[in-house]
């Protein structure tokens, strides 16, 4: 092959290249052309925005902010004012940030509702990619100031009045709560293998909890991978290692021998000294009292409905 034909392969060549380099800024032209900053739709939230959808639900009825809300109006706003300077935006050149309230009701209404972030948009006028910025960043600020709200027993005094209610509600001795966890099938993370893949062939992250006799949750853990059990979340590992300050084992009432304070579980718990495990179809009372956490999530769930439908759910890394 002589030197011209070499040059003839390489200006093809180049030709070849340069020609599409220049149909794909053309077309990326067309396309960035065709873009809008915001849609004809939500130019017009100062008309309705969400405040305003705020302010009808606060003014006319406590049962219809409660409703849309799953909380009464006090409520909100003492979450509004926890809250508030974690979450909020300042105004740019091109548009207002969004309110701090409209950002709250959007989360509590997405939390409340399972719905599509579509469907809130229509209803709030601003775009889904918003919110779908909007509702980690309220949900991280929620965790964060109601962290002191959520706090296990530190000593044995505390956990002592929790065993009473035990004993006042459900007559039942020495229990100091209900535990159990629920496996929350996700989408499979990206490079992480087998690491959430469970026993039931799905890929999920453990929530595990522990309640008292009145259905409050004294201790919640989300984000321990499908492949760990139950048993190996980290409030179980505190209590093998006796860090949880339990008191010392007591009489049952009309007895004499010193009996341990025990948690009621299922099978997924290993044997030991204060999990009481029912034996199947016999003891009533302890299965009752574990069914005592079945019946937390279900008032959870009917309160807030993103709970028992998580199967969009995608684990940030």
């Amino acid at each position: 092959m002589s030197d011209t034909d070499d040059k003839l392969m390489i200006a093809c060549a180049a030709y070849v290249v340069m020609n599409s380099v220049v149909k794909k800024k053309q077309k990326r032209k067309l396309k960035k052309n065709r873009r809008f900053w915001v849609s004809e739709i939500f130019k017009n939230r100062v008309r309705y925005s969400g405040t305003d959808l705020f302010n009808d639900l606060k003014m006319n009825s406590a049962v219809h902010f409660s409703n849309f809300c799953r909380m009464n109006i006090n409520d909100f706003e003492m979450l509004l004012q926890l809250i508030g300077p974690k979450i909020a935006k300042s105004d740019s050149h091109f548009r207002k940030a969004i309110p701090e309230k409209e950002r709250l009701l959007v989360t509590l209404r997405y939390l409340a509702t399972d719905d599509s972030f579509h469907s809130l948009a229509y209803l709030f006028k601003f775009s889904k990619q918003v919110i779908c910025n909007i509702i980690p960043q309220v949900c991280e600020a929620l965790m964060e100031v109601l962290d002191e709200y959520l706090q296990i027993p530190k000593n044995p005094e505390e956990w002592l009045k929790i065993s009473q209610g035990f004993f006042n509600q459900w007559n039942y001795s020495n229990c100091l709560g209900s535990m159990d966890g629920k496996h929350i099938i996700i989408q499979a993370p990206i490079n992480t293998g087998s690491e959430f893949f469970n026993y039931k062939a799905t890929f999920s992250i453990v929530l595990f909890a522990l309640v008292d006799a009145d259905y409050n949750f004294l201790f919640a853990d989300v984000g321990c991978q499908g492949r760990i059990s139950d048993g190996g979340v980290l409030l179980y590992k505190k209590l093998v290692k006796g860090e949880l300050g339990i008191p010392n084992p007591q009489p049952l009432p009309g007895r004499n021998r010193p009996v341990p304070y025990v948690f009621v579980a299922d099978d997924a718990f290993g044997l030991h000294d204060n999990i009481m495990k029912p034996y199947p179809g016999i003891q009533e009372k302890c299965s009752e009292k574990r069914n005592e956490y079945k019946d937390t999530k279900g008032i959870e769930g009917r309160h807030f409905k993103i709970c028992p439908h998580a199967e969009n759910f995608l684990t940030r890394h």
